[in-house]
């Protein structure tokens, strides 16, 4: 299986959830969209846990099943059809999961997240975990 993670999944990894990271650790493929690697460090910046957070994000990326994904034009694209999608129908969610859900679509990732708000994107896979 190829995934994306969303920002509270890998923060669940980060805090000990043994069921993620052996669901994880069965993938194939785990991928870290660019705007979850920004809201992590965001947090660590902002913690008093900084220097462990790195430290397990750094021991996370060194396995060679995950990765990061970088947006590219077609993430663009998506982020546009998507962002006009849901307009239309009243249902926007926030901007920063809509690059997530994008770049997942693009690269036809399913995605492990919690967060409710991406059941209004159909077109998007989801992982239940």
């Amino acid at each position: 299986m190829r995934v994306a993670l969303d920002t509270n999944r890998l923060t669940d990894l980060f805090k000990g959830d043994a069921s993620l990271a052996t669901f994880l650790g069965s993938c194939d493929e785990v991928w870290i969209p660019f705007v979850v690697l920004g809201e992590m460090k965001a947090g660590f910046y902002g913690g008093a846990r900084q220097t462990q957070n790195e430290a397990l994000l750094a021991n996370l990326m060194a396995r060679q099943t995950v990765a990061i994904l970088l947006a590219s034009r077609e993430t663009t694209e998506q982020y546009a059809r998507l962002f006009t999608q849901l307009k239309r129908a009243g249902t926007p969610i926030p901007d920063n999961d809509l690059w997530i859900a994008a770049v997942a679509i693009e690269h036809d990732l399913a995605l492990v997240t919690r967060d409710g708000h991406f059941d209004k994107v159909p077109q998007l896979r989801r992982a239940i975990v």
